[in-house]
């Protein structure tokens, strides 16, 4: 990022106020943000649950715990996860994926664009459960789907070899 990009984005977002910064928002309102923004929240959780789950089976070399949780979280895995579990999830829990979903974004080459939307459906319910604080829904649901993508992985080199 070049300085006066970062100029810009310090002067938009802060505002000084006495000794601190002025926030623009009282609150958080989970259920009117935009999807991309419950995206955003999601797929940052996501990152790190995977991450943390990692460490149930490796604890010491840092770059493979890197390239394997990046693997996990890509658009791809995330959309085969979603599948696989959207008959475990409420109605409101999939309407707020179908919005995500549809949501006008750019999909990456690593991933078709049906992919990279199902993946971003999936990162916004993520995202909405955190902002709503039901923690315990958010760690049920990113718990199925890593198991989902884990058991995936496996059966996908099992046949390969």
């Amino acid at each position: 990022m070049k300085f006066e990009h970062f100029k810009m984005l310090v002067n938009m977002m802060f505002v000084p106020e006495g000794d601190g910064i002025k926030e623009r928002y009282g609150e958080v309102d989970a259920k009117k943000l935009h999807p991309l923004v419950q995206a955003y929240i999601g797929d940052a959780y996501f990152h790190l649950f995977v991450r943390g789950k990692l460490l149930n089976y490796e604890q010491a070399k840092v770059r493979a715990l890197h390239e394997f949780s990046a693997q996990i979280v890509s658009a791809v895995w995330q959309a085969r996860a979603y599948y696989a579990i959207e008959d475990s999830l409420t109605e409101e829990e999939r309407d707020i994926f179908r919005r995500g979903r549809n949501a006008k974004s750019h999909a990456p080459r690593s991933a078709s664009v049906a992919e990279y939307h199902a993946s971003t459906g999936f990162e916004a319910l993520l995202g909405y459960l955190y902002l709503t604080g039901e923690s315990e829904r958010l760690y049920e649901v990113a718990d199925m789907a890593f198991h989902v993508i884990a058991k995936a992985m496996m059966e996908e080199i099992a046949s390969k070899n």
